[in-house]
């Protein structure tokens, strides 16, 4: 079976190599020669685990193949994804001008029936914009070709993203005839052998599928960071909080940790175009409005900490950061929760020093020398007033304190993540704070 996969960004190049790793013949396109040209070469633009090793395999296998040449690609495919970004509009709106544009380009080189499925987190009626555009770009060829939309929604967690799609917890497709759905089954028949289950439903529904679940999650962070907040002044503790609701079945314990809110490609933007599609359709979603309003604020409260604890004056003081990317296992920067802090410390008159196991250079990328990077976790602390923890990388979890403390100006530590333990920390001689504890310094 031949697919092809336009769009090698972090989406569609798991999708696209791991559907090779389960034997499909797969090739990935995209519009940047460069970025095709080092993946030919087995280097892989972002970092996931795992993805490196599988590719490199497939692609001596001859498996997976990558082109720039969309109409090459679509020769003897039997289904093909779209899976190009969907980066949010000025007004929170999902932008389709990518996802359209490759409608086009199918509709103007496809040759025979082919099932068109978008991969990408689109709004609900978007396929059917897709179906129009692939059929607009049909009847100015003056051909009648048979084709199929369908909706295929990924549930990857950037981090543990190969994992996810070789062993999922569902499989989501929506489909307009019987035709695509057998399709569709055949593509995904490794799965279904192993076990895994596959939901067929119309298409809207697996369109509404994806935003409900994404916001589904978002929601359970604010509530749970709304609770630490509130722990705090009432004088409870939230890790027990949370473990008291946590053992609730109905409840579970995933998604219900406190922290300096969500970031990362996904949330942020989803919740926003989902907010967007609801007002688009005279309807108001008022608990994602508070949602997005909660993580925003949550994002300022360790810092808002941070100048408490200097009495509102950062004027010349070191600050040393552990962690930049929004989440560990990635080096993805977007909507990181360590971005909006670090501009407030540099407003504030900081120096900041910071360090991230992988998201070094994506880091770099985008401030530039607005802060001073440094090659490890402890050079970091060099003279620091204090350390701030805001991604809990499996390095920062056992560090030697006591080499902490003799490196730091002041033994301080503002955990994000609420991964060190209140008594240990008091026993090394640090004052400690966290989220959603009060007075645990």
């Amino acid at each position: 079976m031949k697919i092809s996969v336009i769009g090698t960004g972090y989406v569609g190049l798991v999708t696209g190599t791991c559907f090779a790793e389960t034997g499909i013949d797969v090739t990935c396109v995209d519009v940047d020669k460069e970025k095709i040209e080092k993946l030919k070469k087995g280097i892989v633009p972002i970092y996931e685990p795992g993805l490196e090793e599988i590719l490199d395999r497939n692609v001596k296998k001859d498996r997976l193949r990558f082109t720039t040449d969309i109409k090459s690609s679509l020769k003897e495919c039997e289904v093909a994804f779209i899976a190009v970004g969907t980066p949010p509009d000025e007004d929170g709106s999902a932008d389709l001008k990518h996802v359209l544009n490759v409608a086009n380009d199918i509709g103007k080189y496809m040759e025979d029936y082919l099932v068109v499925v978008t991969k990408s987190t689109v709004p609900v009626g978007t396929a059917k914009k897709v179906k129009e555009s692939v059929q607009r770009e049909l009847d100015n060829r003056g051909i009648d070709i048979h084709f199929d939309i369908a909706s295929n929604p990924e549930f990857l967690k950037e981090g543990a993203a190969v994992n996810d799609f070789l062993k999922p917890d569902r499989i989501v497709i929506g489909v307009e005839s019987e035709k695509a759905e057998e399709i569709m089954k055949r593509l995904y028949k490794a799965f279904l052998l192993n076990g895994h289950p596959i939901i067929f439903m119309n298409i809207p529904s697996a369109e509404m599928t994806k935003y409900a679940a994404n916001a589904m999650l978002a929601t359970r962070i604010s509530f749970m960071n709304e609770i630490a907040n509130l722990c705090e002044i009432v004088g409870a503790d939230v890790n027990l909080v949370r473990m008291g609701i946590g053992s609730d079945p109905r409840i579970g314990n995933q998604f219900i940790y406190p922290g300096i809110g969500y970031g990362g490609s996904c949330f942020p933007k989803d919740v926003k175009a989902l907010i967007k599609t609801a007002k688009a359709n005279n309807y108001d979603m008022r608990i994602l409005t508070a949602v997005e309003h909660v993580n925003k604020d949550q994002k300022s409260i360790l810092y808002e900490k941070v100048n408490k604890y200097f009495s509102n004056d950062l004027t010349g003081k070191t600050i040393a950061i552990w962690g930049l990317s929004f989440k560990p296992e990635t080096d993805d920067m977007r909507e990181a929760p360590s971005l909006i802090i670090i501009d407030k410390l540099l407003k504030a008159g900081c120096h900041v020093r910071g360090y991230d196991p992988q998201a070094q250079n994506e880091a770099m990328r985008i401030l530039g020398d607005k802060i001073e990077f440094v090659k490890d976790q402890y050079e970091a602390l060099i003279d620091a007033d204090c350390l701030l923890l805001l991604t809990e990388w499996h390095e920062f979890r056992y560090p030697n304190f006591k080499v902490m403390k003799k490196l730091m100006k002041e033994s301080v530590i503002f955990d994000g993540r609420n991964i060190y333990d209140i008594k240990e920390m008091m026993e090394f001689g640090f004052r400690y704070f966290c989220i959603g504890i009060k007075d645990c310094d």
